[in-house]
């Protein structure tokens, strides 16, 4: 299953899943639980049916035949071995009148008890949710093409549900917390790379952190696993998100420590000084942080002499945190507020001794609307203390305010291919030389790769309208002329000369649909050795034949709604003849017919719509790198990056903010329609100056 077919599968599911509780009394967050306990049951069936084959198949014949299979068998094989009760297949197939609510608690019961670690994390209030409603979510997710996909496709469900829950407002009661966009995750763990040792999340939320960092270690080796290469430890303050936390590393496959515990006054694991990698996005700006307490005052992860800053924020306890979580050689990534660069006082005096240790690495400024819940900027810190003594002295500061993909009106990401140029411009600072031209390998063989998928979507869709197409449309006769009657239930029948003007005349046919033959005998191949020219015409390319399917079957729906409403007229006053048996015939042919090739469009549409604009966005995403280094190696770049020293940073008074070092450039984007927006700006003042206008002539008069 290729990245696409994954997105579309995700918004299926999403969309169905979303449509029942839209329908019921449950609001988003009621619903959210029990919707992931049901994926994680889901997917635990999926898996437990894959190692079970895998397990008897390797579990040697003895004297008494094939031992049975033990838990241990399935813990090697990295699923849970399901009690038949807890089987999804067992809830799909339950009878009607037996209640589905207590078999599902049940079912989640009995799996708590077989792995202890599970206890008390997974939901068992389906007795709230209606049974109708119950029913068509175990429908839902016992489809064919749910239940046949394997690897990690279930935890990017349920990655990608728990983003929706959180861009709907599931968890607001929690301040939005548990979730962090991908995007930002994604961007930490590539410019910390954290594939071995301790990692650690304070504030782990529902562990994303933990679950890319497992995604990345499968990047760079197939056959590796995380649980081999890195140890992972999480705290998070709230119950429901620790549960979260816990429901999502299992869905991984992920072990891992999570403990509910305040960060600000304990640190349970007693990580100090130990961890190899710190990943976080703490919450922003916590007030009321209690000082006073003794374990504030003595903690270990504050710098001893200025530790403790005076304002009202928890913004630099979290700074410090992570940078005395780390070992001699740690790496950290964490997300902060856009204030924590430039806060004063205190605040000040501890950035300035954060960056005299030498371990301040990169900065990056985000713009905003990047979080679900606020839409307020961000700046994403990375430390290392082992930075080489190359750069013991600099910092690479990158303004990526102005470098973003559009989702929604309200929601902004990063593409894959900006993330990969952040690497490459991180690992080029770092000292590899060959770390951009990497990236421009990585682009060009991602834009190959999408470009066989979109040329193979054109070429089925163009075989499927061609075999439709080939059927013309079954022409109606003047129920009353003898010829047309006497041939009417022949397989070859055609009108006769009369009959067949006198259609052309009331359907007057505008699409010629055998000249079209040549169009859709067309097949686009992709040559696995284009580079960057040959790959920016394919983006220039793709959308003609694309916009002439669509337009094809929409002159089709036109052309058919004409002749269907011109049969009905031929034959409305000869009721008695033939008893419309052929005409009824002639009707549903035609009507087959387009629902064949609208069903065919439709299942193409969205998918070629989606493809085509990440091929657009991918060919800008190259372009931009190869534009901003051409030699392919690090250079700064006005208003997108700068290394800086800390003589630098000195004296601009400890400022960490990239904009006052990289500067200012004026970003055109050739996509938007630049002319079209002033003349609505324009339209929208001369609307606003009227309605001045208008309010000021009665207050005027009354003056005079």
């Amino acid at each position: 299953m290729n990245q696409q077919e994954i997105k579309q599968l995700e918004t299926e599911l999403w969309d169905s899943a979303n449509s029942l509780r839209a329908n019921s009394k449950l609001t988003a967050a009621e619903y959210k639980d029990p919707v992931l306990g049901l994926i994680l049951l889901r997917y635990a069936q999926n898996r437990y049916d894959q190692a079970k084959i895998k397990i008897e198949a390797s579990i040697p014949e003895g004297p008494r035949g094939k031992r049975a299979a033990t838990k241990e068998d399935f813990l090697a094989a990295g699923a849970m071995m399901l009690p038949e009760l807890s089987q999804f297949d067992y809830l799909a197939d339950l009878p009607e009148q037996e209640p589905l609510d207590e078999a599902i608690n049940e079912a989640m019961k009995l799996i708590e008890e077989a792995y202890p670690d599970l206890a008390g994390v997974l939901p068992r209030n389906y007795q709230e949710l209606d049974t109708d409603l119950l029913r068509e979510l175990i429908r839902v997710f016992n489809k064919d093409s749910v239940k046949n996909i394997s690897g990690d496709v279930f935890g990017r469900i349920y990655e990608f549900f728990l983003m929706k829950f959180s861009m709907d407002g599931a968890g607001a009661q929690e301040g939005g917390e548990f979730f962090t966009p991908p995007s930002l995750v994604q961007l930490i763990v590539n410019m910390i790379k954290p594939d071995h040792g301790v990692i650690h999340d304070p504030a782990c939320g529902s562990a994303g952190m933990f679950v890319q960092t497992g995604h990345f270690i499968e990047e760079q080796d197939k056959n590796a696993s995380i649980n081999q290469k890195v140890t992972c430890y999480g705290s998070e303050l709230k119950s429901n998100n620790t549960r979260l936390a816990k429901m999502n590393l299992a869905i991984h496959g992920i072990e891992g420590k999570i403990i509910e515990s305040n960060s600000f006054y304990s640190d349970p694991h007693s990580l100090a000084g130990k961890c190899d990698f710190v990943m976080a996005n703490p919450p922003f700006n916590v007030k009321k942080v209690d000082k006073k307490k003794d374990y504030v005052k003595t903690d270990v992860r504050l710098f001893k002499d200025i530790g403790i800053p005076k304002a009202d924020n928890g913004n630099y306890l979290w700074i410090q945190y992570f940078y005395h979580y780390l070992n001699e050689q740690g790496r950290a990534g964490f997300v902060m507020a856009s204030s924590a660069t430039d806060a004063g006082n205190t605040e000040k005096d501890i950035r300035q001794k954060l960056v005299e240790t030498g371990a301040v690495d990169c900065i990056v400024a985000v713009g905003n609307n990047f979080f679900y819940t606020r839409s307020l900027p961000c700046h994403v810190w990375f430390l290392d203390k082992g930075k080489s003594e190359a750069n013991k002295d600099k910092i690479l500061m990158i303004d990526a305010r102005n470098t973003f993909r559009v989702v929604t009106s309200t929601i902004n990401d990063y593409s894959p291919g900006q993330l990969t140029n952040f690497n490459a411009i991180m690992e080029s600072y770092r000292g590899d030389e060959s770390a951009i031209a990497s990236a421009q390998a990585i682009h060009n063989t991602a834009a190959i790769e999408l470009a066989k998928e979109i040329a193979q979507e054109i070429n089925t869709l163009r075989n499927e309208c061609k075999s439709i197409l080939k059927v013309p449309f079954t022409p109606a006769h003047d129920s009353k002329c003898k010829v047309c009657n006497e041939k009417a239930n022949q397989d070859d029948f055609a009108l006769c000369d009369k009959c067949q003007k006198a259609f052309e005349k009331q359907v007057k046919p505008s699409i010629d649909f055998g000249s079209i033959s040549t169009e859709l005998d067309e097949v686009i191949t992709v040559d696995d050795a284009s580079d960057f020219e040959a790959c920016q015409k394919w983006d220039e390319s793709f959308n003609q034949p694309v916009e002439n399917l669509f337009i094809l079957v929409e002159q089709y729906q036109a052309e058919s709604d004409k002749a269907l409403k011109a049969f009905k007229e031929l034959d409305k006053d000869e009721k008695a003849t033939i008893e419309n048996k052929q005409l009824k015939k002639q009707l549903d042919a035609n009507s087959k017919l387009l629902k064949q090739l609208v069903t065919a469009l439709s299942e193409h549409k969205e998918l070629l719509k989606q493809e085509l604009a990440d091929y657009k966005q991918l060919i800008k995403d190259w372009r931009s790198l190869r534009e901003n280094f051409p030699e392919n190696k690090y250079q700064d770049v006005e208003g997108l990056c700068k290394v800086v020293d800390r003589a630098e940073v000195t004296e601009n008074d400890y400022s960490l903010t990239p904009g006052r070092y990289v500067g200012y450039t004026v970003q055109v984007d050739d996509d938007f329609d630049y002319a079209f927006r002033l003349k609505e700006i324009q339209a929208k003042l001369t609307a606003l100056n009227n309605e001045s206008n208008e309010l000021m002539n009665p207050i005027q008069g009354v003056q005079l």
